[in-house]
């Protein structure tokens, strides 16, 4: 065993949706500093240019909307034409929306749900030949980043972001059923409060929301990095279907409160 190597991923070709900005920066930076050449992809192409610069010469922007199916399949084509195989798909662009329940309109679920439930797959369909590819030599990665909102209730009136991620939980299940058969591993992260334009109670009072979390703080890259790193690297090849919670403790050790998220 060469556990030197077990969390490298020098040689892999990685694609993060969402990746301008807040957990999916975090997680496309730690794959650089690991070895990986990572594609970052965000709807807004001047902060997706502005964080590639940033990140170096292995961090290539691919700006796109992905809300769509057509998105999803115009970003695949990019990747194809740039690479002939794909290691790592890191599925992160999400939204969020919050309402009243008498007043929650019909344009606030569609949009959740197409974006954090629809793209993961269809993205995933699309690059599936990609995928393919990168599992020649050994298993390629889709990682689906859900959320402990998915795994608990929480306080606030987001009603479709909370129904949207735990059902990209269960459809990482089931995903992770077929993928394996071409030795693609599926499996998921649910982040709890790492600051980010969504999480703005963990960006903007960390002090307070940490006070209810367990580990007595929020998250920081770090934390997400290495969870990220660990299933995509060889160390998380037999971790199939599985979603590793990364909050501090808030859903499985706490003994009451809750948290935005």
């Amino acid at each position: 065993m060469d556990t030197n190597t077990l969390f490298r991923l020098d040689g892999r070709v990685a694609l993060v949706t969402g990746g301008s900005r807040g957990i999916g920066r975090m997680i496309a930076q730690g794959f650089i500093a690991q070895g990986a050449k990572v594609y970052i992809s965000a709807r807004k192409a001047d902060a997706c240019d502005a964080t590639a610069a940033e990140l170096g010469p292995n961090c290539i922007s691919l700006p796109m909307d992905i809300s769509t199916v057509e998105g999803c399949r115009a970003l695949a084509a990019a990747i194809a034409e740039r690479e002939p195989r794909l290691d790592i798909l890191v599925n992160n662009a999400g939204a969020a929306w919050g309402m009243p329940f008498d007043e929650f309109p019909e344009a606030g679920w569609d949009k959740v749900m197409d974006l954090n439930v629809k793209s993961p797959f269809f993205l995933t369909q699309a690059l599936h030949g990609l995928l393919k590819a990168g599992a020649a030599e050994r298993p390629a990665k889709v990682i689906n980043i859900t959320s402990i909102d998915g795994q608990r209730v929480n306080p606030w009136e987001t009603y479709s972001y909370q129904a949207s991620k735990a059902a990209l939980i269960h459809l990482t299940r089931r995903m992770a059923a077929r993928l394996i058969q071409d030795d693609i591993v599926v499996s998921s992260l649910a982040p709890g409060a790492f600051p980010s334009d969504m999480n703005k109670a963990a960006r903007d009072h960390a002090d307070g929301v940490a006070k209810r979390i367990p580990a007595r703080r929020i998250g920081v890259a770090e934390d997400m990095s290495g969870a990220a790193i660990y299933l995509a690297s060889r160390a998380g090849d037999y971790v199939v279907g599985e979603t590793l919670t990364v909050d501090g403790g808030l859903v499985n050790a706490s003994l009451g409160g809750s948290i935005d998220s």
